[in-house]
């Protein structure tokens, strides 16, 4: 009997943005695959299983969730966020596609979080009112060569830029590197949102214009969302400015 594998997404961090949707493929599955820190935020019974792994291992879990689910469990593959934006969905779909024709006839189901753009948007106002795009500036899955290009490209075509993967420990210089091409294609004015663990205790969402935007604002824990030439400030005395891009793309011409 074949079982039952469900990529689950379980928000930016904040228990209250847990879909029950989430909370309910939670309940009923028997196994659990995923990054240590994203298992570790589940309340599951002693009966329920843990199977933690490291960051960059996501190819290895999700061939042993499929490999646990033909086996007819009830398996669970926990992300946090959305697990369809730069996370496990895809992984265990590319698993499944490489794999044993086996994993392909279990059923199987992707349950959508509130990825970190959206919990840094809500935060910060609208910034996400308009076009839009997310790019991960992680070169491990790609070559930093086409992340310039397609910065440029996005620039170029005025949308606002949601980053994701914006440093780590072996990359520090190329955020960085990011501001500096976008500084050559957008002006300085532009608003740039820093948002660190969006709803959760630790959180801080920082707004500077593109022209001061600097690396060491950020680390893995921060998604970055860039405005376009349209993105406007609304000043609040007392607090921070709300961002917001306009629905209508004359709006930004006034």
């Amino acid at each position: 009997m074949m079982g039952k594998l469900t990529v689950v997404g379980l928000g930016p961090g904040s228990p209250q943005q847990i879909t029950p949707e989430a909370l309910s493929a939670v309940a009923e599955a028997t196994d659990f695959f995923g990054y240590g820190p994203y298992v570790d935020r589940l309340d599951l019974r002693p009966e329920q299983r843990r199977h933690a792994s490291d960051n960059r291992e996501e190819i290895s879990r999700a061939a042993a969730a499929l490999t646990l689910a033909v086996q007819g469990e009830k398996v669970c593959v926990v992300s946090g966020g959305d697990p369809g934006v730069f996370a496990m969905a895809a992984a265990v779909c590319e698993a499944m596609e490489s794999g044993p024709a086996e994993w392909r006839n279990i059923e199987f189901a992707v349950v959508p979080g509130v990825t970190a753009m959206l919990a840094v948007a809500a935060k910060a106002g609208a910034p996400l009112g308009h076009d839009f795009c997310a790019i991960s500036l992680s070169d491990n899955l790609k070559p930093w060569n086409v992340i310039e290009k397609r910065l440029i490209a996005a620039a170029e075509a005025g949308f606002v830029m949601a980053f994701y993967n914006p440093v780590s420990k072996a990359r520090p210089h190329q955020l960085g590197q990011a501001f500096d091409i976008l500084r050559a294609h957008l002006p300085g004015t532009v608003p740039v949102v820093f948002g660190r663990a969006a709803g959760r205790a630790d959180e801080r969402i920082n707004v500077v214009p593109l022209s001061e935007a600097q690396s060491d604002m950020a680390d893995m824990a921060t998604c970055i969302i860039v405005g376009s030439t349209e993105t406007r400030l609304i000043a609040r005395e007392g607090r921070r400015p709300l961002v917001y891009s306009p629905r209508s793309w004359m709006a930004g011409k006034a």
